[in-house]
C-alpha cells in the first residue's frame, strides 16, 4: 500500500536515489567550472581543485552529521534554526536562493554553448547574443513548466547521473593514455605569473562553485528512507564520485590544453579563452574531447559529449527552479518571506508567483553575459550557507552535547572538556575565508551581494513587523490538514457487493482512492445459493443482476476496473472476499455498509472481512433518505 501524505513528503528514496540525483546536480557543474577555474588559476587548476576538495569532504562531513540529527527539508537553514534562531535561519535560506538562482542562470548560459559547439546551424549559440537570448527562452518556458507543475523523474535522473559520470570516467581514462603528460603540467606552471596570486585565490571560491550540490540531499531529507542511515551513505557516495572525476579531470584537460603564451604575450589557455578568442571557456569538456583526437570516432564523440553536457545542464536549470519553488514556500511557511510569494496556483498548486519573481531575477542575472560574475555570485551565496551550517553543527555541539547523533563527523577534538568537530572548524575556516577573498578581491560581487543580503533582510524584517513578530521567534503557519493524517493512494483495490446489491457510491470512493496513478480497481459480487442447491446451480436472474454491477462498475471507473462473479453458500461470503483480497495482493478492501438489522451493526459479511482484514478496509456508509427527511420534519417542527 502506497501513502501520500497531504502535507509533508514520502520517505521512499534509498541511498541509490539520494546520491544520484545529488551527483546529477554536482556533475553538471563541471560543464562550466571547469574553464571558469582555468581562466584564473591557468597551470595550477588541478590544484584548486585539490584544495576545494579538501573543504568539500569537511563541508559533507557537516551536513551528514546535521541532516542525519534533523531529516527534514531546509538544508543550512534548517541547522541555523535548531542551532540559532529565525533570522539565522533566513540569512542561510536566502544565501541558498542565491544559489538556486545563479545555478539557473548559470547553467541556462552554458547551455546553448554545448549545443552551438555540436549542432553547425546553432554556431552562433556560442557567442552573445545567441547565448543570452536562447538561455532567457529556456529559463521562462522552464519557469512556465514548473507553474503548471511540471516534475523531475527520479528515474530520468538517475540514468542521467550514471551516463554522465561513467563518461566522464572514460574521458579520463583515455585521456590518461592520450594526452596525459606530467612534464607540460609542471611547464604550465610560472608561480606568481602565471598565475598571479590575486587570480590563484580568486579560483579556489569559484572552484568550490563545483560541490554546492551537497545542499541536494538535505533538501531531500524528508523523502529519505531509513533517513538516519540513508543520508550520510549517501553523501559519502557522492564525495567519492566527486573526488573521483575533480581531481583527476583537470591533470588531463591541462595536458591536452595547456598554458600557452598568445599574441598579445599573455599566458593563457584555451580551457578558459573565449570562443571568439579560439578558447573553449563556454564548453571546456567539448573542448577536451576535441584535443583528444579520437580518430573516426572524433566526430561521434563530440556530438555524443556536447549533447549529453546540454541534457545535464538543462536538467540542473530545471532542478534548480524546482529547488526555488521548494524553498520559497517553505521560507514562506516559517513566515520568513511575505505569503503572497508561497501563494499557490488555485488550479496547479506550485507556488508560481514565486517562480516566476525569481526565474525573472535569475533572466537579469543572466542578461550581462558575464560567467565569471555568475560563478562569483554563486560562490558568495554558497559560502555564506556553507558557513552558517559549519557554525550550526559547532555550536549544537557545544549547546546540545547530549543529543543523539546517528552520525558523527570525523575528527573530533576534546578542549576543555567539549567534544568539538575539527572538521567542521577546519570547514569553516575554508568556506569564511573563500567568502571574505571572493568579496574583497571583486567589488562587484562584493556591491552586488551586499545589495542581495539588505534587499532580503529589509524585506524579512518589514514582513516580520507587519506580522508583529519579532527577528528571532520560530513561527510556523498552520496548514489546515484533513481529518485523518495520511490520504491514502491504494495500488490495487478489492471493490465487494454482495447479492446484486450496488451502490455508487463504493466505486467513486474506489475511483477517488486510486485517482493520482490510475491502479487498478477488481469488483467481486457474490451470489448466494441456497443449501438446497448444488453450488454450482444456475441461476440466471441472480447473476445476469450480478453481472451488470460490474458492468455499471465499469462505466463509472474506466477501462482500469475489472470484476467477477462468485457463488458462494450463506454466510461464506465474507471469507471468500478476504481470500481474494489475499490472492490479488489488494492493498484495500471498499464494501458498502448494510442495512442494520437487529443488533448488529456491521452484518456477518463485513463482520468476518473487519475480523479476518489482510489489509485496509474502507466502509462506505451512504445516507439514509428516509432518515434526512425524518431529522429535517423533527427540526422544521422544533423552530415552529
Amino acid at each position: 500500500m502506497a501513502q501520500r501524505r497531504l502535507h509533508g513528503l514520502q520517505r521512499v528514496l534509498g541511498v541509490n536515489a539520494l546520491s544520484s540525483t545529488a551527483y546529477g546536480n554536482v556533475g553538471s557543474s563541471i560543464y562550466y567550472a571547469l574553464g571558469l577555474v582555468a581562466s584564473y588559476a591557468l597551470g595550477l587548476t588541478p590544484l584548486v581543485f585539490l584544495i576545494t576538495g579538501a573543504f568539500f569532504f569537511c563541508t559533507a562531513a557537516t551536513y551528514a552529521e546535521a541532516t542525519s540529527m534533523f531529516p527534514e527539508a531546509g538544508g543550512s537553514s534548517s541547522f541555523a534554526r535548531r542551532a540559532f534562531n529565525e533570522f539565522w535561519s533566513f540569512l542561510a535560506g536566502w544565501g541558498q536562493m542565491l544559489n538556486y538562482v545563479i545555478t539557473v542562470a548559470i547553467s541556462a548560459f552554458f547551455l546553448p554553448h554545448y549545443l552551438g559547439g555540436v549542432i553547425d546551424p546553432l554556431e552562433f549559440l556560442r557567442r552573445s547574443p545567441g547565448d543570452i537570448a536562447f538561455g532567457v527562452v529556456v529559463i521562462a518556458l522552464l519557469s512556465a513548466l514548473n507553474v503548471r507543475g511540471i516534475r523531475e523523474s527520479a528515474g530520468v535522473n538517475v540514468v542521467l547521473a550514471v551516463v554522465d559520470f561513467l563518461t566522464q570516467l572514460l574521458l579520463v581514462a583515455v585521456g590518461a593514455v592520450l594526452v596525459l603528460s606530467p612534464e607540460t603540467l609542471v611547464d604550465n606552471i610560472d608561480l606568481g605569473v602565471a598565475p598571479a596570486w590575486p587570480d590563484f585565490l580568486l579560483a579556489i571560491p569559484i572552484g568550490m562553485i563545483a560541490y554546492t550540490g551537497i545542499e541536494t540531499i538535505s533538501n531531500m531529507a524528508e523523502e529519505a528512507r531509513d533517513e538516519r542511515t540513508t543520508l550520510p551513505a549517501a553523501i559519502g557516495r557522492v564525495r567519492v564520485a566527486v573526488f573521483a572525476i575533480y581531481f583527476t579531470l583537470p591533470f588531463v584537460a591541462l595536458s591536452a590544453l595547456p598554458v600557452t603564451r598568445g599574441p598579445d604575450g599573455d599566458l593563457a589557455t584555451k580551457l578558459g579563452l573565449p570562443e571568439e578568442d579560439g578558447g573553449f571557456a563556454g564548453d571546456p569538456i567539448l573542448g577536451v574531447v576535441r584535443a583528444l583526437d579520437l580518430g573516426p570516432l572524433q566526430g561521434a564523440a563530440e556530438v555524443y559529449v556536447g549533447l549529453l553536457a546540454a541534457t545535464i545542464l538543462l536538467v540542473a536549470t530545471n532542478a534548480g527552479i524546482i529547488g526555488v519553488s521548494r524553498l520559497v514556500y517553505s521560507m514562506g511557511i516559517h513566515r520568513q518571506l511575505p505569503d503572497r510569494l508561497r501563494q499557490v496556483h488555485p488550479r496547479h498548486g506550485t507556488p508560481w508567483i514565486g517562480i516566476a519573481v525569481f526565474g525573472a531575477v535569475a533572466c537579469l542575472a543572466l542578461v550581462p553575459g558575464q560567467a565569471t560574475f555568475l560563478a562569483s555570485m554563486y560562490a558568495f551565496g554558497a559560502m555564506l550557507s556553507f558557513s552558517v551550517a559549519h557554525l550550526a553543527v559547532i555550536r549544537l555541539r557545544l549547546v546540545e552535547p547530549e543529543r543523539e547523533r546517528p552520525y558523527r563527523g570525523p575528527g573530533n577534538v576534546t578542549i576543555g572538556g567539549r567534544d568539538l568537530p575539527l572538521f567542521a572548524l577546519v570547514g569553516l575556516l575554508g568556506t569564511g575565508l573563500a567568502f571574505v577573498v571572493v568579496t574583497v578581491l571583486n567589488l562587484d560581487v562584493a556591491l552586488a551581494g551586499a545589495v542581495w543580503l539588505a534587499a532580503g533582510i529589509a524585506v524579512y524584517v518589514g514582513y516580520r513587523r507587519r506580522q508583529g513578530l519579532d527577528l528571532t521567534s520560530t513561527v510556523k503557519v498552520a496548514i489546515p490538514r484533513p481529518a485523518t493524517e495520511r490520504e491514502a493512494e491504494y495500488e490495487s483495490i478489492l471493490v465487494a457487493f454482495e447479492d446484486g446489491h450496488y451502490d455508487p457510491e463504493v466505486i467513486g470512493t474506489a475511483v477517488k482512492l486510486a485517482a493520482r496513478r490510475r491502479r487498478g480497481i477488481h469488483v467481486l459480487v457474490t451470489v448466494t445459493v441456497p443449501n438446497s442447491s448444488p453450488i454450482t446451480a444456475a441461476m440466471p436472474e441472480q447473476e445476469r443482476r450480478a453481472q451488470e454491477i460490474i458492468e455499471r462498475a465499469k462505466i463509472a471507473g474506466g477501462r482500469r476496473v475489472s470484476g467477477h462473479v462468485e457463488k458462494v453458500r450463506a454466510g461464506q461470503a465474507g471469507r471468500l472476499i478476504v481470500d481474494e483480497a489475499r490472492a490479488m495482493r489488494a492493498a484495500a478492501i471498499v464494501m458498502p455498509l448494510p442495512p442494520r438489522r437487529g443488533g448488529a451493526l456491521f452484518g456477518p459479511t463485513l463482520g468476518t472481512v473487519l475480523a479476518e482484514r489482510p489489509c485496509r478496509v474502507i466502509i462506505e456508509s451512504a445516507p439514509d433518505p428516509a432518515g434526512a427527511r425524518r431529522a429535517t420534519r423533527a427540526r422544521q417542527a422544533e423552530k415552529a
